[in-house]
C-alpha cells in the first residue's frame, strides 16, 4: 500500500498523513492517533522517498568527515555515535547520509547539499577551537547541531557535549589525592575543542592540588593504541618518571596500559591509569570491576540526543534547550591505587 492508496483510506490528503506519521505539532492528537492506530493495523510502513516528495523536503541527515581524518570511519567511538544517531532518526522516518570529503572541499560540499536540499540538517563532528564550519552553516541556513563545542565560536548554536573540563579536573584531582605529584596527560589533538578544554581541567586541578605542570607530562596526539604506548613509555623513562596517567581514550589508555606492563610495571601497584570512557559497546569498560579507572559518559547516547535536537529543530518543534552538556561519572576501578613511596 502507497501513501496514496492509504490517504484515500483514511480520507485524509497525503500531506495531512505524512504529518501526523512525523509527529508534527500542527496536526491535532485526534488525527494523529487516527492515523498511528491505521498504520498499526494495516501494517503501513511510509516510503521516505514518497514522503519527502508529498512534505517538499529530505527525510536525511548529513554527516560529512574530512577525509584528513580517515581514522575516524574505523573509530569505535564514531561507531557508537552514529549507531546512536541512526536508531535516534529511523524511529522517525530519517536515513544517515554519510559524505567524505577532502578537507579544502567541505565548504563546497555543505554548499552542494544546500543547493540540492539533500539533507534535513546536519550532525556537525569533531569540532575545532575555532571552527570556521559552523558560522558556514549559520549563512547557508542549514539546521545544524553540533557533537561538541568551538571555544572561539561566538554565535549561537545547537550542540550537545560532554563537560570534558569538569571529568578531567575530577580525575585529576582524584589522582592528586591519592598522593600523585607526577601526572601524565595523554590528550587528543590540541586543535580539537574537547581536547583544550580536558587540558584546562587537568591544569586547574594540578594548581588547586599545588602540584606544578610539567610540558615533559603532557602530549597530545590521535587517540590510537600506538599513540597512548609511545606517551606512556616516554613518560615512564624520565628522569623523575610518571606515577600516574589519564588517557583521552580507552584506545589510548590499552597502549599505556601496555607501555606500563613493558616497563616492568605493575597496574595500580607501580603506576596508576585514568581512561576517558565512552562506553563503547566494542570496548567495553563495565566488568565488575571495571578493567579502568574512568570518566564514563556514553557517545551512544550523545548520538540520540543530537539527532533527536536536530529532528525537533526540523520539524519547527519547540526546544526548551538547544545547549546540552552531558556530565561524566567517575568509575573506580582495577587501574589506579595510592602512590608509592618509592618507585
Amino acid at each position: 500500500m502507497n501513501l496514496k492508496e492509504f490517504s484515500n483510506l483514511l480520507g485524509l490528503s497525503p500531506t495531512t498523513v505524512s504529518r501526523a506519521l512525523s509527529g508534527y505539532p500542527e496536526v491535532s492528537e485526534k488525527t494523529r492517533r487516527k492515523v498511528n492506530e491505521a498504520a498499526r493495523i494495516h501494517g503501513y510502513q511510509p516510503n521516505l522517498r514518497a514522503r519527502a516528495l508529498a512534505l517538499g523536503r529530505s527525510y536525511s541527515i548529513g554527516h560529512v568527515l574530512s577525509s584528513s581524518n580517515g581514522s575516524e570511519l574505523v573509530n569505535p567511538i564514531f561507531g557508537d555515535f552514529i549507531s546512536g544517531a541512526a536508531e535516534a532518526g529511523a524511529a522517525r522516518g530519517y536515513s544517515i547520509n554519510l559524505t567524505i570529503a577532502e578537507q579544502s572541499s567541505e565548504e563546497s560540499v555543505f554548499r552542494k547539499l544546500k543547493a540540492q536540499g539533500s539533507v534535513a540538517g546536519i550532525i556537525l563532528q569533531s569540532p575545532k577551537v575555532h571552527d570556521q564550519r559552523i558560522e558556514l552553516l549559520k549563512e547557508l541556513g542549514l539546521k545544524f547541531v553540533v557533537h561538541g563545542r568551538s571555544s572561539g565560536v561566538s554565535i549561537p548554536y545547537s550542540w550537545v557535549d560532554v563537560n570534558n573540563h569538569r571529568a578531567f579536573e575530577q580525575a585529576t584531582t582524584f589522582l592528586a589525592h591519592m598522593g600523585h605529584r607526577r601526572i601524565g596527560l595523554i590528550n587528543g589533538r590540541q586543535d580539537f575543542d574537547f581536547a583544550h578544554r580536558r587540558l584546562n581541567g587537568y591544569l586547574q586541578a594540578l594548581h588547586a592540588a599545588g602540584i606544578e605542570p610539567h610540558s615533559d607530562l603532557q602530549t597530545s596526539g590521535d587517540m590510537t593504541e600506538a599513540n597512548g604506548y609511545a606517551a606512556a613509555k616516554a613518560m615512564l623513562e624520565l628522569e623523575s618518571p610518571a606515577t600516574a596517567f589519564l588517557a583521552a581514550s580507552v584506545m589510548s589508555a590499552i597502549g599505556a596500559r601496555r607501555a606500563i606492563h613493558d616497563s616492568g610495571l605493575e597496574l595500580p601497584g607501580d603506576v596508576s591509569l585514568i581512561a576517558y570512557d565512552d562506553d563503547l559497546s566494542y570496548l567495553s569498560n563495565r566488568q565488575s570491576p571495571p578493567i579502568f579507572t574512568a570518566v564514563r559518559s556514553s557517545v551512544r547516547e550523545a548520538g540520540e540526543r543530537a539527532v533527536t535536537l536536530l529532528m525537533s529543530q526540523i520539524e519547527g518543534q519547540k526546544v526548551r534547550n538547544d545547549q546540552l552538556l552531558l556530565e561524566t561519572e567517575l568509575v573506580v576501578g582495577m587501574s589506579t591505587g595510592p602512590r608509592k613511596s618509592v618507585r
